[in-house]
């Protein structure tokens, strides 16, 4: 075995979503001879990015003050809000929730934001690396992170090393910033080495499913802006919809569904198809065309699931530790926010991430979650009382004297006849996609069907016995990509894993009741390509 190349760095970063490009700039901008290098599993910047998304301007302001003359492509001006309580056939316009009211932001692409930010990144010095996937870390003599080890080329299912195979590469650094988004595989290794969560409650996650449309003229009025909730969840699920008018004929929409659903026939992707063929929303759609669609976690656990976000050479910021304000539905402010006080702390501190702990959780970006802490648990004991508990929450602004907990997703769900489940009254649906294997189409997924399968199970036994007979294998419905079957061959019952589906949500390894599902990296420039998600 040939010894492994090494490139070397002041700060290596894992991720070139929102926070760790607005990292490397303010970096940059502050200690200009640092050398910075941030690595992107995606074949391209943006690719694998997806949120709704509408965002505040101030921290991209105070990062980049001349945004505004030289804007991401899309960046539409937000415009009317509008909220509604849907059921089967019609729905209720309620008062916009002081938090979720738009004035003075703009709808973007999150994907086509971040293709916008690198090359900002690389006109001050940061060698921006997409196609690197990080399969682990690498770690100093005494126990600290060292970097990380990009995973090799052209390996084989067997092992074996197919034409153009290349060994990957450790990529060594005084720093290791984390910024893989929701559910990032080596945060989650780093999290347990560091036991960086003991003082925490678990990790909530909600998965967002999300189409861009193109639709007939006349139907869009750009800048607008509408949430719903209530149908087709029922009142003991967390799910709500958003649908974003943009520009040139264009519409962005979406599901988003909190992964402590209890009931395991529950299916995301099948509640999203229903929502977009109600009363309200079809005829907005109908004789349009799907551009791109996909899906992804979303980090939901708020203030008190915040790991520790600091730990020997590493430290973690945006999605990855968990900042996302659930009822703004709203991270990208946090992300830039954190990447930048990261990039301070660092310039401050000589470069060590000993302390940024501290400066987070002392910084408005923690305040602002303290604040809503309680709304999105509250939701938990069925939807009214979330309600109520929302505007308590709302008037007092956060100033309960208590803290709602949380608990593992996973642990949610309920045994098949544990308890009667609701009866799902869907409409018949019309719109494209007819299934998921036409939606993963629009995610234009792609990986080599010879690379070693980075969807782990570590007992298929299991699939086929216990969780068969528990749960009635609520993988098959819980993806959105059809990755998972229960197929019958000679052999009897067996669980078939179509990886080449995979969309990156990582709902697996979230949702999964016995957590032995472990999605790791597949090789660099795997995956989805979205476009303008």
């Amino acid at each position: 075995m040939t010894e492994r190349e090494t490139m070397e760095y002041d700060v290596v970063v894992v991720g070139a979503g929102p926070a760790g490009l607005s990292f490397a700039i303010r970096l940059k901008q502050l200690k200009p001879d640092t050398t910075v290098c941030v690595i992107e599993k995606a074949s391209t910047i943006g690719a694998q990015i997806l949120s709704g998304a509408v965002i505040e301007p101030q921290p991209l302001d105070a990062l980049l003050p001349g945004w505004r003359d030289n804007p991401p492509p899309i960046c539409v001006p937000a415009g009317e809000d509008e909220f509604w309580l849907l059921n089967k056939t019609g729905g209720r316009k309620l008062p916009v929730p002081p938090g979720m009211r738009n004035h003075g932001n703009f709808i973007v692409s999150l994907g086509a934001l971040c293709a916008w930010l690198a090359p900002q990144a690389e006109a001050l010095g940061v060698d921006v690396f997409p196609g690197f996937a990080a399969a682990d870390t690498i770690y100093n003599e005494d126990g600290s992170v060292a970097g990380v080890r990009i995973g090799d080329m052209g390996v084989a299912k067997d092992g074996s090393h197919k034409p153009g195979y290349t060994q990957g590469i450790d990529i060594k650094a005084k720093v290791t910033v984390l910024a893989e988004g929701a559910r990032g595989s080596l945060t989650k290794q780093l999290i347990k080495r560091f036991a960086l969560d003991k003082d925490s409650d678990p990790q909530g996650y909600s998965i967002g499913i999300k189409e861009l449309w193109q639709v007939p003229a006349g139907r869009v009025t750009p800048g607008k802006i509408v949430h719903s909730f209530g149908w087709p969840a029922d009142s003991h699920t967390y799910g709500g919809s958003f649908l974003y008018h943009l520009d040139k004929d264009r519409i962005a929409l979406g599901y988003v569904s909190g992964l402590d659903y209890s009931d395991p026939n529950y299916q995301p992707w099948e509640a999203f198809q229903q929502w977009k063929n109600h009363p309200m929303i079809k005829p907005l759609l109908e004789g349009g065309t799907i551009l791109s669609a996909g899906a992804r976690a979303i980090v939901t656990g708020g203030y008190q699931s915040l790991p520790k976000v600091d730990m020997p050479g590493a430290l973690l910021i945006g999605d990855t530790a968990g900042l996302l304000n659930v009822p703004k539905i709203k991270g990208t402010h946090q992300a830039i926010r954190s990447g930048m006080l990261a990039a301070e702390h660092l310039a401050k501190g000589e470069m060590s991430s000993t302390g940024f702990d501290a400066t987070l959780r002392g910084s408005e970006v923690m305040s602002e979650l303290k604040k809503v802490r309680n709304i999105k648990p509250g939701f938990k004991k069925g939807l009214w009382w979330g309600m109520l508990n929302a505007a308590w929450e709302t008037f007092t602004g956060g100033a309960s004297p208590w803290t709602l907990k949380n608990k593992a997703d996973w642990s949610s769900l309920h045994k098949l006849g544990q308890q009667e489940e609701p009866k799902r009254d869907y409409v018949q649906r019309e719109l494209p996609p007819r299934d998921r294997l036409a939606g993963v189409y629009f995610a234009a997924t792609e990986h080599d069907e010879d690379q070693p399968i980075h969807l782990h199970v570590s007992d298929t036994s299991v699939c086929v016995t216990k969780c068969a007979q528990e749960y009635g294998n609520p993988c098959t419905r819980f993806c959105p990509a059809n990755v998972y079957e229960i197929v019958q061959d000679d052999a009897g019952k067996r669980l078939q894993i179509n990886a080449a589906n995979c969309v990156h949500c990582k709902t697996c390894d979230i949702k999964d009741p016995y957590q032995i599902i472990n999605w790791v990296t597949p090789e660099g420039g795997s995956g989805p390509n979205y476009q303008n998600l």
